[in-house]
Order: structure tokens, then C-alpha cells, then sequence
């Protein structure tokens, strides 16, 4: 005892005396509560067992130190260095760890309730079994850390850095980590309870067997990740990115999924009874073996727009195909069509938003086909009206497809549907004018024959029922037509041709779309 006491005076003196270096010093089961030893170098330092609870530690070089089982509890550790320091199951209750640095740090089954993390490294870190409930982590990088089995309790804090991090079987129940980064984190029967994870980054994070129930995962982003298994039933995934996420016997039970994007996901087996789903895409999902009696489809999720499902029902339902727009040129794309055809419809979309994605096209040697897909069937006509500008077939395109929508304008009644389409319709017709002068400025004297060609165009809508809006009256004959003839079939009534069906087959079309997507 008396020769601990000559250590701790010695080492006291000496500190009040400037010294700072006292790397490799040996202080085991010394009793060094509420010393200060701020800004002094301890590395190397053998400390195993010693009391150093409410020492004032800030700045403290203590890399390579050993602490196990150390009482750490309320001690000041602001922007001290632990790096690969070993403090197995040692005390920092309560302790502020703020801007540490604890790269390759071992803390298996330490203690760190209620402990201040914030802006701390703990980059490769080993937690194992740690406890840290109520730990305040905001800014804290554990990149690639050892999370397992910990106990992450109601710990908080905004954009954490979790990425690639072993969280598996680890408890964060009521964990408040908005934005955090836990992209391609292990987090195999982490239970996320609870959690408000809104706007938080989960893509590629393996959530097999996961516990979300009831978590806010608003804005969150989950593409590509693997939530085989997970329990998400009453969660918030509102505007939340699923795609080609794997949510495969997933439990999503009353889950809110409003305006969330799951294209591309794996939902085979999953449980989706009561489901919030307005505006959400059911395009080009995997949904076989669904359970699902009923989804609410209203805006706000107040299930005043409920819809029950029938074996047959339920398969449409979650196997939609996006709606398309076809222009099929009766001649080959070649490099020099293929430049101003891209510009155009780059200066096209700076005018109209719809036109955000650009159109995938298969050529052959003898006809090109330009295919847009889009979000939303009642946009089908509009997107027509914009797909043909290039070409010389616009203005009779347009004008057939201007006349099958006036057939819906004249009901005296109009659904929802037709009441969208002409909604969307209007957008397209307000900005005419300035899309003319759009395509007028790019277009020259020179402009490739390509466009010249004959077209057709085909709108295919979620049920795969197809409407032919226009023919040219050369289209898929084997003569070119000449200049003259082509100039005398733009110009003259007498060479333009009529509309081959009647109003009811667009009445017919629109009628099949798909009300629910």
C-alpha cells in the first residue's frame, strides 16, 4: 500500500513539475480517481484494474494501454488517443469520450452506459458484448467495427458512421440514429425495435431475421439490401428505397410504404395485410406466394381507400409491368441520327420533366424501335406526344392523339382515370409552343432522312392491353417515298390518314388502367 502511495505522489509531483511523458509506466489497481492527468503520455501504460473514475483524462495519449477492467466512470476523456489501447470490461459510465481517437481499440464487454461518444473513432473497434445504452454517438465513426451482441439501447445521435460494422444480435431497441450510415453493416437478428432511423443509409446491409418492428425508416435508404426473414410489420417506410432490396418472407403487417420505391425487390412469401401503399411502383417486382387480405391505397393512410384482394386480385396486383410509348421507325439508326436524336430529347426534358428518363432502342437493318417507360399510366398519351417531336410524323401523330383524348374530355361523365389523363394531357398542351421552338432550333436542312421515315406509334399500359395511335400510310412498305411524295402527303388532307377506330376502344384502354398504382 505504501509503495502505491510513493507511485501516485511521484507521478503527481512530477506532473505538476511539466513532465508529460510517462509512456510504459506501470500504475496497476492504483487508486487515481479524479487525478488530472490532461494532455499527458500514457502509452504502453499497464493500468489493469486502476481507479481512475472522475480523472480528468482530456487529450491523454493511451495508446497501446491496457485498462482492463478499469474504472473509467465519469471520467473526462475529450479527444484522448486509445488507439488499440485494451479496456475489456472495464467502468466508463457516464464517461465523455468526445472526439476520441479508439481505432483498433478492444473493449469486449465494457461498460458504457450513458457514455458521450460524439465525433469519437471508433474505426475497427471491438465492442463485443459492450454496453452502451444511452450512449450518445452522434458523428461517431464505428466503420467496421465489432458491434456483436452489444447492447446499443436508446443510444443517440444524427449521421453515425456504421458502415460495414458487426452489429449482429445486437439490441437498439429505441435507438434514435437519424441518418446514419450503416451501408453493407452485418446486422443479422439485430433487433431494431423501435428505432428512428429516418433518412438513415441501409444499402447493402444483410437485416436477415432483423426486428424493425414498429421502426421509423422515413426516407431511408435500403436498396440491395437483404431483409430475408425481418420482422417490419408496423414500421415507417414512407418514401423509404427498397430497390432490389430482398424482403423475401418478410412480416410487413400494417407497415406504412407510402411513396416508398421498391422496383426490382424480392417480395416472394412476405406478409403484406395492411399495408400502406399509395403511390408506390409495382413494377418489375419478384412477388410470388403472397399473403395479403387487404391494402390501404389512401394518401394519408387513414384506410378511407381500402382494397381487398381476391387470389386473383392479389397476383395482378404485385406484378405490374411498366407502361410504355413505342416509336418504330421504318429504317435503321445510324450515328448521326442517333446524335440529334439524343439532343433533342435532352432539350425536350429540360421543358417537361416526364421526359426524365432516357428511351432504350433496338435497331436491325431494317426498322428502330424507341421505347419509353414511365411511372404512371395516365402520362401515356402526354409522353406520345413527346416521343414523336423529332420526326415528321409528329404533327398527324399528335393530332390523332389529341382527337382520342377529346373522346374522353366529351363524357359527361369521367372516371378517375380519364379525369388523370386529361389532367396530364393539359400539362403537355400548355407548353406546345415553346416544345415547337424547342425542336425547330435543332432541327436543319440537313437533318439525317431518318427522321423523315415513316413511324408507328404503340401505348402499352399495365395490363398489356395495347393502343395503336398511329400508322403511317408507307409504314412497313419495302419503297422508299420520295421527296416529293412525302412533301405532298404532309401538305395535302387528301394523303393524311383517318383514325381506324373509334372513341370506345380509348375509352376501353384508359378504363384498363391500372386505378390502384
Amino acid at each position: 500500500m505504501a509503495q502505491e502511495l510513493v507511485k501516485i505522489y511521484n507521478l503527481v509531483k512530477r506532473y505538476k513539475e511539466g513532465e508529460r511523458n510517462f509512456t510504459g509506466i506501470n500504475l496497476n489497481e492504483a487508486n487515481l480517481s479524479r487525478i488530472n492527468l490532461s494532455q499527458a503520455n500514457l502509452s504502453d501504460a499497464s493500468l489493469c484494474v486502476t481507479n481512475l473514475s472522475g480523472a480528468n483524462l482530456s487529450g491523454i495519449n493511451l495508446s497501446r494501454a491496457n485498462l482492463n477492467v478499469g474504472r473509467l466512470s465519469q471520467a473526462n476523456l475529450t479527444g484522448a488517443n486509445l488507439s488499440r489501447a485494451t479496456l475489456n470490461v472495464a467502468n466508463l459510465v457516464r464517461a465523455d469520450l468526445s472526439d476520441a481517437i479508439l481505432i483498433e481499440t478492444l473493449a469486449i464487454r465494457s461498460e458504457l452506459i450513458r457514455a458521450r461518444l460524439n465525433n469519437a473513432n471508433l474505426t475497427k473497434a471491438n465492442l463485443n458484448g459492450a454496453d452502451l445504452r444511452e450512449a450518445r454517438v452522434g458523428q461517431a465513426n464505428f466503420s467496421q467495427a465489432n458491434l456483436s451482441g452489444a447492447n446499443l439501447r436508446g443510444v443517440s445521435g444524427a449521421s453515425t458512421n456504421l458502415q460495414r460494422a458487426d452489429l449482429r444480435r445486437a439490441n437498439l431497441v429505441k435507438a434514435n440514429l437519424p441518418k446514419a450510415n450503416f451501408s453493407h453493416a452485418e446486422m443479422r437478428q439485430t433487433n431494431l425495435t423501435y428505432a428512428d432511423l429516418r433518412q438513415a443509409n441501409l444499402s447493402g446491409a444483410n437485416l436477415r431475421w432483423a426486428d424493425l418492428r414498429g421502426a421509423n425508416l422515413l426516407g431511408a435508404d435500403l436498396s440491395g439490401a437483404n431483409l430475408s426473414g425481418a420482422n417490419l410489420s408496423g414500421a415507417n417506410l414512407s418514401r423509404a428505397t427498397l430497390a432490389k432490396a430482398s424482403l423475401v418472407h418478410v412480416d410487413l403487417t400494417q407497415a406504412n410504404l407510402i411513396k416508398a420505391d421498391w422496383m426490382g425487390a424480392d417480395i416472394s412469401g412476405a406478409t403484406l395485410t395492411g399495408a400502406k401503399l399509395y403511390e408506390v411502383p409495382r413494377f418489375n417486382l419478384k412477388a410470388e406466394d403472397i399473403t395479403c387480405e387487404w391494402v390501404d391505397l389512401s394518401a394519408n393512410g387513414d384506410h378511407s381507400e381500402v382494397y381487398q384482394f381476391n387470389p386473383e386480385t392479389l397476383k395482378k396486383f404485385f406484378n405490374q409491368v411498366l407502361p410504355t410509348v413505342q416509336v418504330i421507325v421504318d429504317a435503321p439508326l445510324d450515328l448521326e441520327a442517333n446524335l440529334v436524336l439524343a439532343e433533342t430529347y435532352h432539350h425536350i426534358a429540360k421543358e417537361y420533366a416526364l421526359l426524365k428518363h432516357p428511351p432504350s432502342i433496338d435497331t436491325d437493318i431494317r426498322r428502330t424501335v424507341i421505347t419509353f417507360r414511365i411511372d404512371r399510366e395516365e402520362y401515356l398519351f402526354s409522353m406520345g406526344c413527346l416521343a414523336i417531336f423529332p420526326f415528321d410524323d409528329a404533327s398527324k401523330t399528335q393530332k390523332n392523339i389529341v382527337s382520342l383524348v377529346r373522346n374522353l374530355q366529351d363524357r359527361s361523365e369521367k372516371n378517375q382515370n380519364q379525369l388523370r389523363v386529361l389532367a396530364a394531357m393539359g400539362e403537355v398542351i400548355s407548353k406546345a409552343h415553346d416544345l415547337k421552338q424547342v425542336v425547330k432550333s435543332i432541327r436543319s436542312e440537313q437533318i439525317p432522312s431518318f427522321f423523315h421515315r415513316p413511324t408507328q406509334m404503340i401505348l402499352t399500359n399495365t395490363s398489356q392491353k395495347k393502343l395503336t395511335v398511329h400508322t403511317h400510310c408507307d409504314f412497313g412498305k419495302r419503297f422508299k417515298p420520295s421527296i416529293v411524295d412525302r412533301e405532298r402527303d404532309n401538305h395535302s388532307s387528301k394523303f393524311i390518314e383517318p383514325i381506324l377506330f373509334d372513341g370506345e376502344q380509348v375509352i376501353d384502354f384508359v378504363d384498363s388502367f391500372d386505378y390502384l398504382s
